[in-house]
């Protein structure tokens, strides 16, 4: 999902970063994005998939991106 300039979400990744109280497969996902110096900091959830594909990250990591981007859109 490309953002527009009425959106007034914060980018995906920037969203993500700010949640490292959550629990769960997203938690996990927080902790691991706060540690990856080389994850995408303003990226889009596809870019995120992109990323973790290139990293061969766990099948959770990419349910954890799912989750996430439903929070975030509802946001």
């Amino acid at each position: 999902m490309m953002q527009t300039a009425t959106d007034t979400r914060p980018a995906f990744t920037e969203w993500l970063k700010a949640q490292q109280d959550r629990s769960g497969l997203v938690g996990q996902l927080v902790t691991a994005v706060r540690l990856d110096r080389q994850f995408p900091f303003n990226g889009s959830p596809d870019d995120v998939r992109k990323h973790l594909n290139k990293m061969q990250a766990d099948g959770d990591m990419f349910e954890a991106v799912d989750e996430a981007e439903t929070d975030w859109l509802c946001y």
